[in-house]
């Protein structure tokens, strides 16, 4: 029932300032102490030897090696010995590149600009008449796109054909005798 002169609600209250959210594991879980003192990494587990793949050139070389000829010869070969790759050791014997005392690494850093120039907003002077070019370049680009081509009509306005000569020949059956 809702309290007196207050309305119905239509939530759960919260639980307790004991309560903790999540699953709480007591071997492992010592909150933050935990977590910023111990270092728990896993340690790289040791692969035996059937665990690497086979080394099929070594095995290839080592049958032709023993006369194998046939397929039959390579896969008996391929079973009675049975050669694995070698795990790969990573290690750093060689001591690091040596470089001078004031060597820089990474991209350097930009030189300051100058203060007068930034108050002078030169740099937005520059900008603006680079998008100005940039806009006339277009503009002419687009005239040129925009030019009309010519038709037959157009040029034969321009250069008329040149007026046909009356000719003096006529048939012989029309001439006057």
């Amino acid at each position: 029932q809702p309290e007196l002169g207050k309305p119905r609600r239509n939530c759960y209250p919260l639980p307790g300032f004991d309560f903790a959210y999540g699953l709480y594991i007591e071997r492992t879980d010592g909150g933050v102490p935990e977590a910023i003192g111990h270092w728990n990494t896993v340690k790289p587990r040791v692969t035996s030897a059937q665990k690497m793949p086979r080394d099929f050139i070594t095995m290839t070389r080592g049958a032709l090696k023993d006369g194998c000829t046939t397929a039959r010869e390579f896969n008996w070969y391929y079973k009675t010995k049975d050669i694995r790759r070698k795990q790969l050791a990573y290690t750093f014997n060689t001591s690091p590149p040596k470089v001078p005392a004031d060597f820089t690494y990474g991209i350097k850093s930009r030189h300051c600009d100058p203060i007068s120039d930034v108050l002078q907003h030169k740099y937005q002077q520059v900008w603006l008449e680079q998008q100005r070019a940039l806009t006339a370049a277009k503009r002419a680009e687009k005239k040129k796109k925009e030019k009309v081509r010519e038709t037959r009509t157009t040029v034969l306005r321009k250069q008329p054909l040149p007026a046909e000569e009356e000719s003096f020949w006529h048939l012989p059956c029309f001439e006057k005798v």
